[in-house]
């Protein structure tokens, strides 16, 4: 069902210039008319509603048109032929935590340490640093304010 807003708006305007001009019609009935007008207009300015012209961003309005996709053949995720960039390991880590493991979670036996395995997180902290200027005033005896300049 397509909604033509131009022709419903001109119907409701022509009923309300209609509604204007009679004389021969009581107050309550005048108002009611008018208050079923402007529920329609409301109505209608809902319907005609998309995320084109809606603060209603395109994912969350159910009526937007879907672009159709074939599914692909390759699978989710990152494929074979990609190479990756990623972080090399540095010589000198920040902190070293080093994971023991639960030797009674292990089956029985005799076990010697082999070395570790490692794996680097590179943890980027931003801090916020507030300087305060804080300019000295100093006022003579003709009651002049003097302000040392900021930097």
């Amino acid at each position: 069902m397509k909604i033509d807003n131009v022709d419903v708006d001109s119907a409701v305007t022509h009923a309300r210039q209609l509604l204007a001009a009679e004389r021969d019609i009581s107050p309550a009935l005048k108002s009611a008319l008018e208050m079923i007008l402007l529920l329609v207009t409301v109505l209608l300015n809902r319907v005609t509603l998309n995320s084109k012209n809606s603060s209603k961003p395109p994912a969350s309005d159910p009526n937007r048109k879907k672009g159709s996709r074939k599914k692909s053949d390759k699978p989710s995720g990152g494929q074979k032929s990609h190479v990756g960039t990623t972080l090399q390991k540095i010589e000198d880590p920040d902190d070293i935590e080093v994971i023991s493991i639960d030797r009674r979670t292990l089956p029985k036996g005799q076990y010697t340490e082999d070395g570790f395995e490692t794996r680097q997180v590179f943890d980027i902290d931003i801090s916020r640093v507030v300087i305060e200027y804080q300019a000295q005033r100093l006022i003579n005896e003709n009651g002049q304010c003097f302000i040392a300049p900021f930097p």
